[in-house]
């Protein structure tokens, strides 16, 4: 593919506002002057292949994704710092997430084509909630949509959502970044969550970024100046409760439990049942009118103990944990790289480090004729 000056400019300086870096401080790494990379960026200077890998390491980016066509763009951030902090390494790996999704659907067919997304998926996207009484809606939607009832727990939220068309992938970014953020693919959407969360936050910013993904929240690539509607976020928050905890399944599993236990065992009892937080489930038995404010507040200070664990017999789930990449996508590497459209380097850099070299299918062995009509 052949790109002039300015569009190729215009994509290295995208991924360096990205990155977080100043020209001044890509120049310094790259052994450029400030001005020649100001000149690159708005395409008046050609850059060469050499330069142009150089800047490509400065940024963590591929070189070739200077010469892809961008992706959709990014749809939302969920953080617990607000939304004045900035952050460009989630939209660095979420980026880059979503270019190898899109890379992968041209390759394998059948495991990423959306096919069997487009069965289940609503064909339109869903309204966006105005009111808390518009999420719980959704959320019961969005529960028949994931093929769930009203009462049951979402046991592994990244193969429900894969089934929909939403890719979850998890990476320990830290403390003090976003917790998610979602991009809409032409086909299907991309999300990230930060592993480094507790699973119950966790688990809650997936639900949250379902929300954005079934009503294809208005999107911006540079979501720092996004003017965001702050009520979206507070009734996807709503939306994310009321999808991981039900109504009519919270109110059966509240009446069972608390007819034999008092409020700390139930607590613990039903957030194990659920899979979530105290603190979002406190919010939540408030919110359905189970609890008094002061309960609530109890509730938020009890803690699961190793002792509950084994008196219960308490499953402790682990999803989105350390490195996590979604099946329907592990499968279309394993497919990319049996077929020998990828190389091994790339399978396993595709796979961000859940996969051993061991861990990949042997070489095909190769028939004489073939080798022959290789080197003839």
């Amino acid at each position: 593919m052949v790109l002039d000056e300015g569009t190729l400019g215009s994509r290295v300086r995208d991924a360096r506002e990205r990155s977080g870096l100043k020209q001044g401080e890509v120049a310094q790494l790259v052994g450029l002057d400030r001005t020649v990379v100001n000149k690159i960026e708005s395409g008046t200077r050609r850059v060469t292949a050499l330069e142009l890998a150089a800047i490509a390491t400065a940024l963590g980016v591929r070189m070739s994704s200077f010469f892809e066509e961008p992706t959709p763009a990014l749809v939302s951030h969920r953080s617990h710092q607000g939304l004045d902090v900035a952050d460009s390494r989630i939209d660095r790996i979420l980026a880059d997430a979503a270019a190898d999704t899109e890379f992968l659907m041209t390759l394998a067919p059948g495991e990423l084509d959306g096919s069997s997304w487009q069965s289940r998926s609503p064909a339109e996207p869903l309204e966006r909630p105005d009111s808390g009484a518009a999420s719980e809606d959704l959320a019961r939607r969005a529960r028949s949509v994931l093929g769930l009832d009203e009462v049951e727990p979402i046991d592994d939220l990244v193969a429900r959502f894969s089934e929909i068309g939403l890719l979850v992938f998890a990476v320990d970014l830290g403390p003090d970044t976003a917790d998610a953020g979602t991009i809409l693919l032409r086909q299907g959407g991309v999300s990230l969550v930060n592993s480094h969360n507790k699973i119950g936050r966790r688990r809650l910013a997936a639900a949250h970024e379902l929300g954005h993904y079934l009503v294809a929240d208005e999107y911006t690539i540079d979501w720092r100046v996004f003017d965001h509607n702050t009520d979206i976020e507070a009734r996807l928050d709503r939306f994310a409760r009321a999808l991981l905890l039900p109504s009519p399944g919270m109110a059966a599993e509240w009446s069972r439990l608390s007819a034999h236990h008092e409020l700390r065992e139930t607590v613990v009892l039903l957030g194990s049942h659920f899979r979530v937080d105290m603190a979002t489930l406190a919010r939540r038995l408030q919110e359905l009118g189970h609890i008094s404010a002061d309960e609530a507040a109890f509730v938020r200070r009890v803690t699961t103990t190793q002792a509950d664990i084994v008196d219960f017999g308490l499953r402790v789930p682990a999803d989105l944990a350390g490195t996590t990449v979604p099946i329907p996508f592990q499968k279309a590497v394993l497919h990319a790289f049996r077929n020998e459209q990828i190389s091994r380097e790339r399978a396993l850099e595709l796979l961000r480090g859940t996969f051993a070299d061991d861990d990949l299918p042997a070489p095909r062995t190769r028939r004489e004729d073939e080798i022959w009509n290789f080197v003839a």
